[in-house]
This record gives structure tokens, sequence and C-alpha cells, in this order.
């Protein structure tokens, strides 16, 4: 049989990842491998994919256990063993039919890949509804207020020569010698079955006597395509959009993974925003009005009382995010910048003022 994929090794992360450790991963190798950053690079698609996939199971906590249970007995190769192959203590033994009843009610094998990978499985490439994750940056503001952005991906479409067949204008077709026409082939031993596309036809059953010059056989071709993507207001770095039936070849479904662009002056927390504006040492000590910027672009102007110390905050409220009816706080937080350098009048006027109200230098 031939070895499945080990997502941890895919992503890079030990088997005792923590979520965060899994997403840093991804992020850092979706980054690299993006199609964008990698323009007519299959090597490169085809590593975004793997590690898309890796991802998609390993965040998510019902699908990572159901994975983790089928690699400790065997199920991939990348624990070290194959299908029927040697197990762990308590496991299943070589050539045995393995008892999946621990594993929760499924149908067979098939389903449980089909619930870990979130997609149907054992059918041809025609029948499978592919999902398409792709990693996209926002600027805090849009994903604070939400707002569109364009994303061009760079997705498998029917090719427009041969429309799907793989066969070259005026060929014929025969049945595949390799699936003898059923366009799957099984994998497996010792009680395990396993069907996937076969190959030879890539799942349609016939070869055609000469390959499509434009998509050698493939059926399809690697296109931009352009979308628009709607964040709505209140969004957090790593939330997932679907864009349904926007997937490869017009079917299947695209999962944006969001990531939020730190600000330059905000900062979140829940659907309070904070930002650090600073004052000089008068500011803080007699007081003072400062004009502050809201997270729409508004001006407003705050009172600094007198006294006020490094790090105290200011709220303005419902200047903050609004979600589901509901809108947060703006606080405002004083940085209370101190000279570097004071000139020889300065130094003995801050002496006579510490020395008159008792503070010790």
């Amino acid at each position: 049989m031939a070895a499945q994929r080990d997502y941890y090794q895919t992503l890079g992360v030990p088997e005792s990842a923590t979520t965060d450790e899994i997403k840093k991963a991804f992020r850092r190798l979706a980054k690299q491998y993006h199609p964008d950053r990698n323009p007519n690079n299959p090597q490169a698609a085809e590593r975004f994919k793997e590690i898309n996939e890796a991802h998609d199971v390993l965040s998510d906590a019902d699908k990572r256990k159901k994975y983790d249970q089928l690699r400790r007995y065997g199920a991939y190769a990348g624990a070290g063993r194959g299908f029927g192959g040697p197990s762990s203590p308590g496991g299943p033994t070589e050539g045995s039919d393995f008892d999946l009843s621990d594993l929760g009610s499924f149908g067979g094998l098939g389903d449980i890949f089909s619930s870990i990978f979130g997609r149907r499985g054992g059918g041809t490439r025609g029948d499978e509804e592919e999902e398409i994750e792709t990693a996209v940056s926002i600027p805090f503001r849009v994903a604070a207020l939400g707002g569109k952005i364009p994303v061009t991906l760079t997705l498998p479409q029917v090719c427009p020569t041969c429309g799907g067949s793989g066969g070259a204008p005026g060929a014929t077709f025969s049945t595949c010698p390799e699936c003898r026409g059923r366009g799957t082939i099984s994998f497996g031993q010792g009680g395990f079955a396993v069907q996937r596309p076969c190959p030879v036809c890539r799942g349609r059953g016939k070869v055609p006597s000469q390959r499509c010059p434009t998509c050698q056989g493939s059926g399809e071709v690697r296109l931009e395509k352009r979308l628009t993507i709607t964040i709505p207001p209140g969004t957090e770095d790593g939330t997932r959009l679907r864009l349904r039936g926007q997937g490869a070849r017009g079917r299947g479904d695209v999962v944006v993974a969001i990531q939020v662009e730190p600000d330059r002056f905000f900062r979140r927390e829940g659907l309070d925003v904070i930002g650090v504006v600073p004052v000089n040492l008068a500011q803080a000590l007699l007081g003072s009005k400062i004009k502050v910027r809201t997270l729409d672009g508004k001006r407003v102007v705050l009172k600094v009382p007198p006294g006020t110390q490094h790090g105290q905050k200011f709220r303005i409220p419902e200047q903050g995010i609004e979600r589901n009816g509901r809108r947060g706080d703006q606080y405002v937080e004083i940085h209370v910048q101190i000279p570097e350098q004071l000139s020889p009048e300065q130094q003995a006027a801050l002496r006579e003022f510490a020395e008159k109200s008792g503070m010790k230098y």
C-alpha cells in the first residue's frame, strides 16, 4: 500500500503539539508555499494542499482524536506501520481483521477517512466535492469593522480543450487495464480495504488513445480565479470562512483561514479595543486635553486629569467592536514619555522640585 502522509511530519510539529503550535506552524508554511508566492510551481501547490489538509485535521479536536487513533493502530504508514503491519501491544495482530468498534459507529474505514477529511471518500474524481483551503491576511480595522477583501486563487478547472475527458480531440477511448473500468482501485491487506481513484485513468474507467495536449491527460488545468471575501464585523484571528461552490472545477468549497494583522495603534480584548497614546511629563503632571482617534476614524477630545499615571486607562463608551447587537468600548492607555536628556537648568529645576516635594533621588 502507498504510504499515507503523516500530518505531524507535514507541519513539522510533534505529536504533543498544542493547538497554538499547530496554528503557528500552519501559518509559517502556508505563507512559504502559497500559490501566489510560487506561481507556476506545481510542487509548491501540492505542498500547500498537503499543509492545508494536515491543518484541517490537526486543528479540529474531534478529527485529530480520530486521526491519532487510526495512526496508533497502524492505519498510517507515518506511524511506523502500514495496514495489516505490526501493531502495538493491545492493537491488531498481523493479518487479522481490525475491530474498529472503539473508534465510534462508522460504516467502514472509508467512512472514517470521510469523517477525518470532511469530504466524501471512496469515490472517483468526478463525484468528489473537494475542499480548498487558503490563508489570507487582513488589516486589523477590516477584521474589526468588516469589509470586503479580494483574493486570487489558482484552482483546478475543467480543461476547455477536452472537456475533462483527458483525451485529445478525435481520440478514442478504451477500458482502463488497471481498474478494468471501475475507476477505483483498492489498497490494503489483512482485513483492510481502502478505495482510491485509479491513477491510470484518474477515476474515469477509460483511457484515451491520445492524451489531451492542453492538460496532458489530467482533464483539468489550473487557472486563476478572483474571489471577493466578505469579512463580518468582529472577525477574530484564526476564523475560517467558507465560500460554498467556489472550489475546484466549480464544485466544492473554498475555506479561508483569516490571519489578522497587528495594528500600530489598536489591540483587541474581546469586543473592546485599546489604543496607546503618548503624553509628555507636563501633560501627565498638570493635566491636558488630547485628541484621540477612534476605531472608525473619528476624533474625540479626551481630558487627561492632573497626576495621570503611566499605564492608566480611560474609557470611551461604545467605540469598540460591534457584533451580534453588542458593542464594546475603546480604552485609551496613557504612556508617559520621560525625557532622555535634561539641560543643566532643567536638572536644577527638577532637583528643586524634588526637594520641596520630599522626593528622594
